[in-house]
């Protein structure tokens, strides 16, 4: 990954590539930003920049993550009463280099293991501390990369805070994550943080006018919606049919929300509706929910008359956009968005899909009338 190559953040790119000029580069940094935000790329541009300046034929073994002196370290699943990152760095490595932006959900659906658990593991450290024992191969400095540091378990983060605090010579640490929150304090005081804000939207715009071949309607679409997540663009980028399915499931919906009270016989409709998108795989399902938040956001910024900032309405199958926005108001929709971020919550955590989608389902149907 080369420093041109990631969307946006020249603020940070500078002050990363004048740390090495200057010899400034801190043993262990923690990068803490959403994927999409750049985070991972910039970890990888910044050591293949620090291997680069030590062995110009460096390069292209790093951006083809097979440099004998970057390791990486990254959430998997038990498998075979085993769970080390050299089992599945294939896989790993098939991912990054389709894709750099890459998420923690992206990685759980690309080894299908959506009902395991992920997370780094106190052999994954014991492993590491072995590889770092050795000398490095070329002589110089010695890299690893902490992908989402913070899925490590208890037992994980307390032998590799040792290794922190006492690390091999020529040895540098650099870790990513979304936030700080799971990561423990003693941890935290140890790296230096490295923020990894959000692409801007004039970045982000810029990134997508020269990458593809799409209308400027269509890019202000993206960017409006992606909130400077470019692995979340590409997403909505190249969604296509997805997006029409999702928005007939939203339309139907809203219908049998509309129809429940007076028909109540529309509540097997909407159980039907339920097992249907439980039928998803859980990044599926977590993207719709994230689809409907904004069309009840964009509802109601139609309703209160900010017509400038609604991006996108839903005109399918004779939906009467306008109508329906009527009725998403500040009575109702922070209710309605608070169950949807709950029914993601409980996604996350391996609900039960069939009871989530009929709960969330069920109660759209009790907010919607709550018109002020």
């Amino acid at each position: 990954m080369n420093w041109e190559n990631i969307a946006g953040q020249e603020n940070l790119k500078k002050l990363l590539r004048e740390s090495i000029a200057e010899n400034r580069v801190s043993h262990a940094q923690l990068f803490l930003g959403k994927e999409g935000y750049g985070t991972f790329p910039m970890v990888l541009a910044y050591a293949k920049e620090i291997f680069s300046r030590e062995n110009e034929h460096a390069a292209s073994k790093v951006e083809h993550l097979n440099h004998l002196d970057l390791h990486f370290s990254f959430p998997v699943f038990t498998d075979n009463k085993n769970s080390l990152s050299k089992n599945k760095f294939e896989d790993f490595r098939e991912m990054i280099m389709a894709s750099p932006y890459a998420s923690y959900d992206d990685w759980t659906a690309f080894l299908e293991s959506e009902n395991k658990q992920l997370f780094i593991s106190a052999d994954e450290i014991d492993d590491q501390n072995q590889k770092f024992a050795l000398k490095s191969f070329e002589g110089g400095t010695k890299i690893l990369i902490v992908w989402r540091a913070d899925k490590m378990n208890i037992a994980a983060a307390n032998k590799f805070l040792k290794f922190l605090e006492e690390p091999p010579a020529k040895t540098i640490i650099l870790l990513t994550a979304e936030t700080a929150n799971d990561i423990l304090p003693t941890i935290l005081s140890r790296t230096q943080i490295v923020e990894v804000p959000r692409i801007s939207d004039e970045d982000l715009e810029n990134y997508l006018k020269k990458n593809f071949q799409i209308s400027e309607e269509k890019v202000r679409e993206i960017v409006h919606e992606a909130q400077g997540d470019l692995n979340e663009a590409l997403k909505i980028l190249n969604s296509g049919h997805k997006s029409d399915e999702f928005e007939k499931l939203f339309i139907q919906w809203v219908r049998d929300a509309f129809m429940v009270k007076k028909k109540p016989q529309f509540l097997k409709s909407i159980i039907l509706w339920a097992r249907e998108i439980a039928g998803w795989n859980r990044e599926k399902q977590k993207n719709f929910l994230n689809y409907c938040s904004e069309i009840f956001r964009l509802a109601l910024l139609q309703n209160y008359q900010s017509e400038n900032l609604v991006y996108k309405k839903i005109d399918a199958d004779g939906f009467n956009w306008t109508g329906f926005s009527k009725f998403i108001s500040g009575a109702n929709i922070e209710s309605i968005l608070e169950e949807i971020s709950t029914a993601d919550l409980h996604l996350t955590r391996n609900g039960n899909p069939k009871i989530v989608w009929t709960d969330l389902g069920i109660k759209l149907s009790r907010y919607i009338h709550k018109n002020s």
